[in-house]
């Protein structure tokens, strides 16, 4: 059977299950890219600029607002642009840019939840359609029963249930791969965070480093060879 054919056999509910997986696969794909981006730069930008805070903040603005696309750089940046902040200042800063960046990690979750609720219900639709379509086939007594009628409603009935099923499993799954990217990310903002605010601290204390090419001090998270 051609897809044509099988795309026809499906019946009516065809026509919003194709909207819905195109649907979920461009936003898996508009999320696939979105999180590869992530998982290339990150760890290396924040290496980079922590390294560069460590010798000069004002270079390691620069280096963020280079990089200004990625979630953990605007966070960082609402943190550094606060000239001198006491550390509660700080704090809050990043804390408030990471709430701010929130909706764009979980972006699209809700559309995937309703991909996957709402597909198995339009092929249970297309399964009801389907056997109304066989007990009409059956429904004359005496005078036989429609073959192809009842063939094909029952065909639709299958389908479409085979349909709804394959589109909600594939998108949950996906969708819990993200999900699972978004509650990882949070814990790396969180890490990347306080290391960020070990550096502040100890400024704090120390004074901040005056010139970019200044000889960095001894501070935690500073050695270039450090992976976090």
């Amino acid at each position: 059977m051609d897809v044509i054919a099988w795309f026809r056999s499906v019946g009516f509910v065809a026509w919003p299950l194709l909207v819905a997986s195109i649907i979920a696969v461009a936003l898996m794909l508009e999320r696939s890219l979105f999180w590869w981006k992530i998982t290339q730069r990150q760890e290396r930008i924040v290496r980079e600029c922590l390294m560069l805070y460590s010798r000069s903040p004002r270079a390691a603005l620069f280096k963020l607002e280079q990089n200004a696309d990625l979630p953990i750089a605007r966070i960082f940046l609402a943190g550094l642009e606060l000239e001198q902040a006491n550390p509660e200042d700080f704090r809050l800063a990043l804390e408030t840019a990471t709430a701010s960046e929130i909706p764009l990690l979980k972006r699209y979750g809700t559309a995937f939840d309703t991909i996957v609720t709402l597909s198995p219900f339009l092929g249970l639709l297309g399964t009801v359609t389907g056997l109304i379509t066989t007990l009409q086939a059956a429904r004359t007594i005496g005078q036989g029963i429609d073959t192809e009628l009842a063939l094909s409603g029952i065909s639709e009935a299958l389908n479409s249930t085979a349909a709804g099923l394959v589109i909600a499993i594939g998108t949950f799954l996906v969708a819990n791969i993200f999900r699972s990217l978004y509650i990882r990310q949070l814990s790396k903002i969180q890490e990347y965070g306080g290391q960020l605010e070990l550096l502040h601290r100890h400024f704090l204390d120390h004074g901040f480093p005056t010139s970019q090419y200044s000889t960095p001090p001894e501070t935690p998270y500073a050695n270039p060879g450090r992976e976090f």
